[in-house]
């Protein structure tokens, strides 16, 4: 559970023999987000301020709390409820489940990278999906890939760290390390890298015409489905929405490559950003250096997380997953 999705069965966790209950679906949630939750833990340990790591646990659990209340709300805004499942959107759901355990389970699974289903995302409502897909286009970071979604939230806690220190007129710093030009450089590639890729190869496939003809859906749905299937393969989930037929030669070679630059280019800059703050010499803490702790720290990561997916996605999401949901819902 805490790979890249996939199972014995071709239905995944929907199948009886795979998740035969309740019980054991609450533990295939548990073990998803275990091992990056305590990756989340080592890191407090590994640098002797634990209040680092409950900082950061802090900022995984109101993500991951926004994503499941955004998904809870859309799943059940078809009953009136977020509870009863009775004339919801229970296409493609396992009824042993229902629609609150899919649910908690799909945006486990998109958080945490995992890519793990239990039920046919592509059955989801329109936001419903959407939020899915938005917990991958936030860097899969709530609390993510096992190490890849620690290096992505302190990727967002360094932007945090820079704008509040602009904010309140003091130089950054993070651990007693200077984020200057040099740093910061690498931090906006790797934010930029992702969404890049994945709107380029969108963008080609649609202008080849080979999205089009792939689309499971006409219209807003099927454009969802072709930004999940590229999103999901750069953000390495590995989930999909089943209407896409993406077993064609050509999404196979763009997905290729959209793996190899969407994550190995993003790994590079995190290590040439650890080599530049390796090689400074400590800092001193003065009254004037900006804390990266408390609630107010908290609040700043978080929305700085929400707004830079925002930037980079909302166009996206509006021609999508929005568009159908507020034409339809």
């Amino acid at each position: 559970m805490s790979g890249d999705g996939g199972g014995v069965f071709n239905a995944n966790s929907a199948h009886p023999f795979e998740n035969p209950s309740a019980w054991t679906n609450a533990v295939e949630i548990v073990l998803m987000l275990l091992i990056p939750t305590a990756c989340v833990r080592m890191y407090g340990r590994m640098t002797g301020s634990l209040k680092q790591s409950w900082t950061l646990l802090s900022v995984v659990a109101m993500l991951f709390g926004l994503l499941l209340a955004a998904g809870t709300l859309a799943q059940g805004a078809h009953t009136g409820t977020v509870t009863e499942a009775v004339g919801g959107p229970y296409e493609g759901t396992e009824t042993r489940f229902g629609i609150p355990g899919s649910t908690l389970f799909g945006v486990a699974a998109t958080g945490s990278a995992d890519g793990a289903a239990n039920a046919s995302y592509d059955s989801f409502s329109s936001l419903g999906g959407g939020v899915l897909l938005a917990a991958m286009m936030l860097g899969e970071i709530a609390p993510g890939g096992t190490g890849s979604g620690l290096y992505g939230l302190i990727v967002v806690v360094l932007v945090a760290v820079f704008i509040g220190g602009l904010m309140v007129g003091r130089t950054p710093e993070y651990l007693r390390k200077r984020l200057g030009f040099g740093e910061m450089r690498y931090v906006v590639m790797y934010a930029l890298v992702p969404p890049t890729v994945i709107l380029a190869c969108t963008g080609l496939a649609l202008s080849l015409g080979h999205g089009k003809t792939s689309m499971g859906n006409p219209g807003a749905h099927g454009l969802t489905e072709l930004i999940y299937a590229y999103t999901s393969n750069t953000n390495s989930n590995g989930s999909a929405m089943a209407g896409f037929n993406g077993a064609t030669d050509f999404h196979n070679l763009l997905m290729v490559v959209a793996m190899l630059l969407g994550r190995y280019l993003p790994m590079a800059c995190v290590l040439a950003l650890a080599g530049r703050l390796a090689g400074q010499r400590p800092g001193v803490v003065t009254v004037g250096t900006l804390r990266p702790q408390g609630a107010n720290f908290i609040v700043l990561t978080t929305a700085a997380a929400v707004i830079l997916a925002l930037l980079n996605f909302l166009p996206a999401l509006s021609l999508s997953a929005l568009a159908e949901g507020t034409s339809t819902n």
